[in-house]
C-alpha cells in the first residue's frame, strides 16, 4: 500500500491551487511584517505562525515535485528563509529520506523520527528528559520549538565539522537569502528578531509540530505507523491536507488539493491498512493527549517474521 519516494515526480501541468497559495504566503507575510508596530502581539503571533507553518506546507508539496513542470521554478518558490534556522535543501533531503525509509518511526533509520532507542540506547539524560515531555500534546507546543530548532542546529554543526559534502555549501546560500530578509525587517519594517523569532518562528515550528505530534506512532507491524486526523477543513487547509497522512503516504506525489478525493475513495481500504489509526479532527488530539502522554518515547521493533517448523522427514 505505502510507496517510497527519493525523488518527485514533476507534474505535467501548473497546478493553480498551490500557486495560489504560494502567492497568499507570500504577501501576507510581506503585509504582516510591514504591519507589525501596529498590532498587537498576540494577534501577529497568531497570524504570523499561521504563515510559517503554511510556508512550510508550501515547502513540503515542493519537496513532492509540485506545483509547476520546472524543478528550478519549484524550488524558487519554496527557498525564501521565512524560518532561518531551516535551510530548504536540508529539509528536502531529510522529508525524502522519511518517505525512501520502509522503518518509519524507527530512530535508526527514520530521520524525521521522535522516538529513542529501546532501554535509552545512547541517549543523554536531557534528552531523554525533553522526549518524554514532548510526549503529551501541551508540552510537544511549547517546549517542542526551541528543542526543534536546537536539535537541528546542533546536528548540522556537527555535520560541519565532520565535512559532510554540502552541507558548508546550503548554509552559505542560506546566508545569502537571509540577507534582504534581514534588511527588509529591519529597515522597513523596524521588526526585532526578537519579536520576528516570537511572533512568526515560534509559533509556526508550534503549528506544524500540532501536525506532526499524531500522523505517526510506533507499532510492531510498521504499516501501522502512518495515522489520519479527519475532519480538519481549517488546519487541513493550513497543512495542505498533510492531516490525512496515510494517504500522502500512499501517494507521496499527489497534490494536495486531491488528497481528500483520494483518502474519500480509498478511506476503508487505508484505514484497514494502519489498523485503524484514525482521529475526529485536532479537538480528539487535543482532548485525549493535552496532558497525557501520545505514546511511550522508546522505539517498539517491528516484528519478527512468523518461524516456519519445518517437520522431520
Amino acid at each position: 500500500m505505502i510507496e517510497t519516494q527519493t525523488t518527485a515526480k514533476l507534474p505535467s501541468e501548473v497546478e493553480w491551487p498551490t500557486l495560489a497559495v504560494a502567492l497568499c504566503i507570500y504577501a501576507g507575510w510581506a503585509i504582516l511584517t510591514f504591519e507589525s508596530a501596529r498590532l498587537p502581539t498576540p494577534v501577529l503571533a497568531a497570524l504570523g505562525g499561521w504563515i510559517i507553518a503554511w510556508h512550510g506546507s508550501l515547502q513540503h508539496e515542493v519537496i513532492h515535485g509540485h506545483p509547476t513542470p520546472w524543478r528550478r521554478l519549484n524550488h524558487a518558490l519554496a527557498i525564501a528563509p521565512l524560518s532561518p534556522w531551516l535551510p530548504f535543501a536540508r529539509y528536502r533531503k531529510s522529508h525524502l529520506a522519511h518517505h525512501a525509509s520502509e522503518a518509519l518511526t524507527d530512530p535508526d533509520h527514520d530521520p524525521e523520527s521522535r522516538y529513542i532507542r529501546p532501554g535509552g540506547g545512547e541517549a543523554p539524560a536531557l534528552e531523554r528528559r525533553l522526549a518524554v515531555v514532548q510526549t503529551s500534546l501541551l508540552g510537544r507546543l511549547i517546549v517542542g520549538p526551541p528543542v526543534e530548532i536546537a536539535r537541528f542546529l546542533l546536528g548540522d554543526a556537527r555535520a560541519l565539522i565532520r565535512g559532510e559534502p554540502g552541507v558548508l555549501a546550503v548554509w552559505a546560500l542560506q546566508a545569502l537569502l537571509l540577507a534582504p530578509l534581514l534588511l527588509w525587517l529591519h529597515f522597513a519594517c523596524h521588526l526585532s528578531l526578537l519579536r520576528y523569532g516570537l511572533c512568526f518562528v515560534y509559533p509556526g515550528v508550534a503549528l506544524s509540530l500540532l501536525r506532526s505530534f499524531a500522523e505517526h506512532r510506533a507499532d510492531p507491524d510498521p504499516a501501522r505507523r502512518v495515522a489520519v486526523v479527519e475532519r480538519a477543513p481549517v488546519l487541513g487547509l493550513l497543512f495542505l491536507n498533510n492531516n490525512l497522512h496515510a494517504a500522502h503516504h500512499a501517494w507521496p506525489g499527489a497534490p494536495w488539493f486531491r488528497l481528500n478525493g483520494l483518502y474519500a475513495a480509498h478511506r476503508d481500504r487505508l484505514l484497514s491498512a494502519n489498523g485503524g489509526l484514525v482521529y475526529d479532527g485536532y479537538a480528539e488530539v487535543a482532548r485525549r493527549f493535552l496532558l497525557r502522554p501520545h505514546d511511550r518515547i522508546e522505539h517498539r521493533p517491528a516484528a519478527p517474521p512468523p518461524t516456519l517448523e519445518c517437520s522431520p522427514s
